[in-house]
């Protein structure tokens, strides 16, 4: 059934679940944004309501005067030190051990690259314990070492990497080889700048993922100000929880968010450029 020239009655089916799926995401971070910015006198007499009656900072001065029990910015300092270390060091890795697996011939190569990818379906919960004893041999606890190193050869990017590099014409490096150029020139001056658009989907997942991660901070971690922020919102709950302090609580989680809206903010369009995971090889 078409109601106007070019536009079905699908597409409208499909515009207001889209509109219905956009506001499920939205508005709980609306009232998340608009608690932050009430007093602690309406969070706890009114119920709910979108947008506060008065708009007050108290709560963020409270945040970021705490220095000793709840340093929130140090916090983000930390996580932004984690996060960007990691990232580079795994767009490092991932290329090069990419380019092995898919332009060098070397005996069991596709054998290891197969068990490796089926050991990573395990849930990571199943290797915490050999993970924080090798942590903790290795002398990393309580130092950003214990996030950055783990992860930095994860399957799924790596597997992302090793696929986009097969789609990559073979003659290049046939071509190169022929003027002389060694494996680790084809991998700079050739593969490597094709690889963009994948390493930028990779990085930003990499930095996402080291932001967002929780579980592992939270037991690596006990030394306050060495905490990235996941861990330090969970201490959060108990020095601003049990005076019902849920202004702070909410505005601590707000300023957390802040900096990977950023990053997608501004890598938006390199983001959505990497989607077609072969747009950075020209015909």
């Amino acid at each position: 059934m078409t109601l106007t020239k070019g536009f079905s009655f699908s597409k409208y089916i499909a515009y207001a679940f889209l509109i219905i799926l956009c506001l499920l995401w939205v508005l709980p971070v609306i009232f998340g944004i608009s608690t932050s910015f009430r007093s602690q006198t309406e969070v706890v007499s009114t119920g709910f309501r979108l947008f506060p009656e008065a708009f007050v900072l108290e709560n963020y001065s409270t945040i970021l005067s705490n220095t000793s029990t709840a340093p929130i910015m140090r916090w983000l300092m930390n996580s932004v030190v984690i996060a960007v270390s990691h990232t580079l060091l795994v767009v490092l890795v991932i290329s090069l051990t990419g380019y092995g697996y898919s332009r060098m011939k070397f005996k069991g190569r596709d054998a290891l690259f197969f068990t490796l990818l089926g050991i990573s379906f395990f849930p990571n919960v199943v290797n915490l314990i050999p993970s924080y004893k090798i942590i903790d041999m290795l002398g990393w606890v309580n130092t950003a070492w214990a996030m950055i190193i783990p992860g930095l050869a994860g399957m799924g990017n790596l597997f992302l990497v090793r696929q986009f590099m097969l789609g990559v014409p073979q003659e290049f490096d046939e071509s190169a080889r022929v003027d002389g150029a060694n494996d680790f020139r084809i991998y700079v001056s050739i593969i490597l700048p094709l690889m963009k658009p994948i390493l930028i989907v990779c990085g930003l997942f990499s930095f996402v993922g080291s932001w967002n991660d929780f579980l592992w901070p939270v037991i690596v971690y006990t030394d306050v100000d060495k905490m990235p922020v996941t861990a330090g919102l969970l201490l959060l709950q108990d020095i601003y929880g049990n005076y019902r302090m849920i202004g702070q609580l909410v505005g601590s989680a707000i300023l957390a968010m802040i900096p990977t809206l950023l990053l997608f903010a501004f890598a938006q369009k390199y983001f959505i450029q990497s989607i077609n995971l072969n747009s950075g090889i020209k015909g």
